[in-house]
């Protein structure tokens, strides 16, 4: 180990001892045990080259475990895993028909991983509840080791944010401290951030992608995990909402208590509370302990040291092989300790852009970075970005969208690239933008070549407790599907992995009603039901021109349309007015204001703070604006412009 990194484990070592996790920042109550245990064996145990059986709803039941071989396709696995799911099936079937005398071996096997007073209801519902974990424990192990690399740093972050530094073992979960990781839903790098969660507190754009820096995203996570905290009151929440989301978190702490943690992990039914979210808090204290007794798990196991790096904030546009040049730092070595750059940069469609933070290790360089620079004179520097030509869709893209993120229209985009309907684009697809002109007339929007810097990748993303049950495949995006409607599959799915940091509830309640968010109208109520309007006046009692007043409940009505698409509408429209809002601002601290005598909490956040009603009231979840008494503190979210 270098002086370096002796050094930074003594920090660590100083950090832990002066901002240490408390017992109850992290309960496990007695109920919860089998769970972590489960999970712990999955992390340190079980390698990906084998995996086990069990009952999805009670963990410590474990029915038998199965190799699955290293080069095995999904289809291989599923078809070895589908045959012993049918046969312990099987056995369940005939044991909750009252069987308790006579049992094969097998009966009695099964039958004894259960309590001896089980019910025949019990195995019958476990029939339905038999999964397939797959092992994680060399994985962990290189999780482990790749860790060491930014293990300070993460430490440090959290500290300084107040956020308990146990939670450096949440990457395990997330994403085995692999950066490269990119999930089926579009999450991507060491933290797992959405785009749409990860534009309130980094650059997430075509050119700079800071989800995949471990740096930036790592203050980003501490920034959000924070957050939860103050909405949630508790970390095992705070920790749930960062996988489930805030607004079903709340529903579920309104519902059994703020701190019901075993009733809320064992019996919420919320839509999207699936065995990811469920487990999501257990896993992490599973992965709190591989950490904490890493030499317990891992024998011989070392931490990867870490780099130190010279950096620097350009000053201006800088073509990345003038940067390669005035280094001497190939583009491939760029890339690697520059991972939030994207293509474009790569391609020299986009220069580096101006107050980026260019990252090196200082070993590489004869001289500091500014230095290196400074004497390659003011020829390398470009006055300005160069224009956006293309944009090439992404997953969860609209057409509506990239019109917004380039300031022009969504006729104007129809007309240049030909499309036969502003509703179908593809994932992969490059849409011609204004600046590239009219498509030739020969090949209309040819396609751009899309070179990719040959980067040190590291392992595939992971499997995480996300792994899916093989007689539930992942959904998957066929080439000829449109964004949107794949986007829009699941109202559940979309506020599950876009809304994650908005504790609003957009949900319908039992009794048809909803409550009236900040930027809704009784229009856009009609327009999602598909109605007229005046119908939602008679309704509720409403006179002609009366609006809709924010945080009351209205009555609505599913005689055309459906929850779930009135839910998934409602959604879409509320993400496009975050993600446009966070397109221009990142949250970079939160300022506390208490109440004064006469003072108005409207005209504090839009006059004062300059912070809109709807996310005012995210900071604010549980305050009434209008019953606000002296001597209250509330929040404001502090933003810096995006460039």
């Amino acid at each position: 180990m270098t002086e370096l990194s002796r050094f930074l484990f003594a920090l660590i070592a100083l950090l832990f001892i002066m901002h240490p996790a408390r017992a109850e920042d992290f309960p496990q109550p007695p109920e919860l045990k089998p769970d972590v245990d489960f999970w712990v064996s999955i992390f340190t145990r079980y390698s990906t080259g084998e995996g086990v059986l069990h009952d999805s709803r009670n963990l410590s039941v474990v029915y038998e475990r199965i190799d699955v071989p290293p080069k095995a396709s999904r289809r291989e696995r599923n078809r070895i895993v589908g045959q012993r799911r049918k046969a312990i099936s099987a056995v369940l079937e005939r044991l909750a028909s009252g069987k308790r005398e006579n049992l094969t071996a097998e009966e009695a096997r099964i039958l004894g991983l259960w309590p001896d007073n089980v019910s025949n209801a019990t195995l019958r519902a476990a029939k339905g509840q038999i999964r397939f974990q797959l092992g994680l424990s060399d994985r962990f192990r290189e999780g482990l080791e790749r860790s060491g690399r930014w293990r300070s740093f993460v430490q440090s972050e959290m500290s300084s944010r107040g956020v308990p530094i146990d939670l450096v073992a949440l990457p395990h979960v997330e994403s085995s401290y692999n950066p490269d990781a990119r999930s089926h839903v579009g999450a991507s790098g060491i933290w797992q951030f959405t785009r749409s969660t990860g534009r309130r507190f980094m650059r997430v754009d075509h050119v700079v992608d800071e989800r995949n820096d471990p740096f930036s995203a790592t203050s980003a996570a501490a920034e959000l995990l924070s957050y939860n905290y103050s909405i949630t009151g508790n970390w095992p929440m705070a920790i749930t909402a960062y996988n489930h989301g805030l607004a079903g978190v709340r529903r579920a702490m309104r519902k059994f208590g703020d701190t019901a943690y075993v009733d809320i992990l064992r019996n919420y039914k919320g839509r999207t509370f699936g065995f990811a979210s469920r487990n999501f808090y257990v896993a992490f204290l599973a992965a709190r302990e591989a950490d904490r007794n890493a030499d317990k798990y891992f024998p011989g196991f070392k931490y990867e040291d870490p780099v130190a790096y010279s950096t620097t904030k350009l000053s201006g546009y800088l073509p990345v092989a003038k940067l390669s040049s005035a280094t001497g730092i190939s583009e491939r070595r760029l890339a690697r300790y520059n991972p939030s750059w994207q293509p474009t940069i790569w391609q020299g469609s986009k220069h580096i852009p101006k107050g980026q933070t260019v990252r090196l290790p200082s070993a590489s360089l004869n001289s500091s970075l500014d230095e290196l620079l400074s004497s390659a004179g003011d020829g390398i520097w470009a006055d300005e970005q160069l224009p956006d030509m293309f944009h090439r869709v992404a997953r969860g893209d609209t057409l509506s969208e990239i019109a917004e993120t380039y300031k022009t229209r969504v006729s104007t985009l129809v007309a240049l690239n030909g499309l036969g309907s502003r509703h179908r684009i593809r994932i992969g697809q490059q849409i011609r933008l204004p600046a590239a002109g009219p498509a030739p007339a020969v090949v209309a929007a040819e396609a751009l070549p899309a070179p990719v810097p040959e980067v040190d990748a590291e392992a595939a993303a992971v499997e995480s407790v996300e792994v899916a049950d093989v007689s539930e495949p992942e959904p998957t995006v066929m080439s000829g599907e449109t964004v949107e409607a794949v986007a829009a599959t699941s109202a559940a799915a979309s506020t599950q992995t876009e809304l994650l940091s908005d504790p609003s509830d957009y949900t319908v309640a039992e009794d048809s009603t909803i409550e009236v968010h900040p930027q809704e109208t009784l229009g856009h109520y009609a327009d999602w039901l598909g109605i007229r309007t005046q119908r939602l006046r008679d309704l509720n009692g409403m006179a002609f021109r009366t609006p809709v007043e924010v945080g009351k409940r209205i009555r609505l009505r599913f005689d055309d349309v459906d929850r779930k698409t009135f839910e998934s509408r409602r959604i879409a429209y509320h993400r496009q007015l975050q993600d446009a809002f966070f397109r221009e601002h990142m949250i970079t601290g939160v300022a506390e204001h208490t109440i004064r005598r006469g003072e108005s909490v409207w005209v504090l956040s839009l006059r004062d703070y300059d912070v809109p009603i709807w996310l005012f009231r995210q900071y604010n979840p549980g305050l009434d604006p209008k019953r606000v008494q002296p001597g209250t503190r509330i929040r404001f979210p502090v933003f810096a412009k995006q460039s």
